[in-house]
């Protein structure tokens, strides 16, 4: 027999029926557990080729109830799941469409359904919707069933496949979209047995918890069982506390207002107690006079507080060690974030502005929600400067600009400020507490160890990791190798070439200077702001004396270099530097010729090539007056690093042990 659809719409298919096999097999599996099924299978045979023989999903609910076909099967875009105030997950269609979706993957679909009956016979028929004539369903007889082993439940076979594949079935993001769909309704029904079937095997939903955690809550008399999840992945619900009974059916459930989407923090609180067995969630509530508890009750209220009070600890906890981080991989993904030279100073810059970035995530991570990576780049950069400067607090007004800060933000924000900066003060203070004793066993090495100490085994081994000593902002290119080398290397840093070795003419072209450092910064010349800027250093041992034969050592690097036409631009510079713990009459000289360019220990200079010569306690004395200020007024003590050094003994194995401590200082 048909009987007509009652449709609200003019044409079922174009009445926003989904187009989504996934979506479409999802509101299949609803209509099994809204009624009331605990087991949903899928099932389906397919040929060597792929091609789906047969398709059906089958429940255990109550089957559809041949009274009531006409105002529930029957009816479009309508459902009796909509008649009354609903605060439980007991069912998900409301609007009567889910049945019609096969259309997409097939021209049929046919329901046949079993349901016991007033009289308590169970009884079965069949239901059937055509692609052609959908505004038209068909149904069959009732039978009466006599078997003893059979149970009401509904199967919907869909016939005439037409663009589904077993591919499609065995896809795994067809099982993570129907684990997303339902892994908080199978988790809230877990000591129910609920479950879904995929040709038998059981979907595992577990994989998607981030976080669980289960704990207890005594409020009185009553004893609160609770399960926290933190989803991975979003899911098919907004955030609840879920309210189970005694025996773990569902009373109602509340949203837990942490449904912030700026920080994807997926979460669902189950909890579970005999509490709830005479308790009415309402709509309106009002004091109770009988043994039925509502919202108003102490206890509940109590209960709410609680869990929001753990609920915002998870949340807080979440932001810190989960969305903070995964915003600053983002940035650093979209390239938004400052580039950081490798060496201490920039690196606590680069940490100092990490920290802020994520305090401010912290409290508030609207300001970095929907931001573009030009947007992204802008914000970072700025905050970069103004941490930099001594206008921090200037950031509040700017966030401020960008999303409204309540004062308690502002406070918070403000205090961030201040902590981050007493940290990086912390942090420099730490540095140049390292720097102090390497400037100190360096002396050592010099002055008191000068016969045990060469430039290869000590001095240079602690230069080429604490190169800060010639310039904050170096990359370190070389030590000790030959000129082809390393100039391979310099062109790697600055231009991300990787090449095979230069070939240099040169029959210097074997030479190894000790240090070779270079670095890319921003200064006015002609119509380019780029410059590069390179240092080789020579080092000599303690008991050689810087004389005519080592100046002209280090002019033959300046002259190699100048020679080769690849390195001549006029938009590098370079600085030969050569260090010993003596200069001779002769060099000396040298400073008076080049005294009218105002550049302490210059000795020689053409075009953009230049030489210095300097003493190790010209080294060690310009260390100290740029950092004698800071030293002072924090009452660094020098004496208890000075003693350390000094206990160590007058030896080769000294100035050994000397080099190895700087190395595992560096190291940590």
């Amino acid at each position: 027999m048909k009987y007509k659809i009652s449709a609200y719409n003019e044409s079922v298919v174009n009445a926003g029926i989904t187009t989504d096999y996934r979506q479409a097999i999802a509101e299949y599996i609803w209509n099994g557990f809204d009624a009331g099924a605990q087991t949903v299978r899928l099932d389906y045979v397919a040929d060597e080729l792929g091609n789906l023989m047969e398709f059906s999903i089958t429940d255990n609910g109550s089957g559809i109830n041949r009274k009531t076909l006409e105002s529930t099967f029957g009816a479009f875009l309508y459902s009796q799941k909509m008649r009354t105030f609903q605060r439980t997950s007991e069912v998900k269609g409301k609007k009567g469409k889910g049945r019609f979706s096969f259309h997409n993957f097939a021209l049929m679909a046919d329901w046949n359904t079993r349901y016991m009956d007033d009289d308590g016979q169970l009884k079965q028929y069949n239901i059937s919707i055509s692609v052609e004539d959908m505004s038209n369903y068909e149904v069959s007889d009732e039978t009466i069933i006599t078997d003893a082993n059979a149970s009401t439940g509904t199967t919907v076979t869909f016939k005439n496949l037409t663009s589904l594949y077993q591919e499609h079935l065995i896809d795994a993001s067809f099982t993570e979209y129907i684990a997303q769909k339902f892994a908080w309704f199978l988790c809230l029904n877990r000591f129910r047995h609920y479950a879904i079937l995929l040709n038998g095997v059981e979907l595992d939903y577990e994989y998607l918890f981030g976080t669980k955690d289960e704990f207890q809550l005594q409020i009185g008399d009553d004893q609160f069982d609770v399960t926290y999840i933190r989803w991975n992945q979003k899911i098919g619900d907004k955030f609840y506390f879920y309210m189970l009974k005694g025996d773990f059916s569902e009373n109602c459930k509340v949203l837990t207002s942490f449904n912030n989407n700026t920080i994807n923090f997926y979460h669902s609180v189950y909890v579970t107690s005999s509490y709830f067995n005479n308790f009415q969630f309402e709509k309106e509530p009002s004091p109770r006079f009988d043994n039925v508890t509502n919202q108003l009750d102490p206890t509940y209220k109590e209960l709410m507080k609680e869990l929001r009070k753990r609920l915002a600890s998870y949340e807080r906890h979440f932001v810190k060690e989960i969305g903070a981080n995964d915003l600053l991989l983002k940035f650093v993904k979209n390239g938004s974030m400052p580039r950081f030279k490798d060496n201490k100073y920039d690196q606590e810059r680069r940490q100092d502005l990490e920290e802020a970035i994520k305090n401010i995530y912290i409290i508030q991570p609207k300001i970095f929600k929907g931001l573009k990576k030009e947007q992204e780049k802008t914000l970072v950069g700025f905050l970069n400067l103004l941490l930099d400067s001594n206008e921090r607090e200037r950031i509040i007004s700017i966030l401020d600009g960008i999303v409204t800060l309540s004062e308690e933000e502002r406070e918070q924000l403000s205090n961030v400020l201040r902590s981050t900066t007493i940290s990086r003060i912390n942090r420099m203070v730490n540095m140049i507490h390292d720097r102090y004793e390497v400037i100190e066993t360096l002396r050592k090495l010099v002055y008191d160890l000068s016969k045990f100490t060469n430039e290869r085994d000590h001095i240079q081994k602690i230069i080429e990791s604490n190169y800060w000593l010639f310039g904050e902002q170096f990359h370190m290119v070389s030590h000790d190798e030959s000129f082809e080398n390393l100039i391979s290397k310099y062109l790697y840093i600055l231009d991300g070439e990787d090449a095979k070795p230069e070939v240099i003419g040169s029959e210097e072209r074997n030479r190894r200077p000790d240090i070779f450092m270079c670095r890319q910064y921003i200064h006015p010349y002609l119509d380019s702001n780029l410059i590069e800027d390179n240092v080789i250093v020579e080092l000599k041992r303690p008991n050689v004396e810087i004389g005519v034969v080592q100046y002209r050592q280090i002019e033959d690097y300046m002259n190699l270099i100048k020679n080769e036409a690849q390195f001549n631009s006029q938009l590098r510079t370079w600085k030969f530097y050569v260090v010993s713990k003596e200069l001779s009459k002769d060099v000396k000289d040298k400073y008076r010729s080049f005294e009218h360019f105002n550049k302490r220990f210059l000795v020689n200079k053409v075009d953009n090539y230049e030489i210095y010569a300097m003493s190790w306690d010209d080294v060690f004395k310009s260390f100290e007056l740029q950092h004698n200020y800071i030293l002072e007024k924090l009452g660094f003590d020098k004496s208890k690093i000075q003693e350390e050094i000094t206990s160590v003994p007058q030896t080769k194995a000294g100035a050994d042990t000397l080099t190895k401590e700087i190395d595992n200082l560096n190291a940590n």
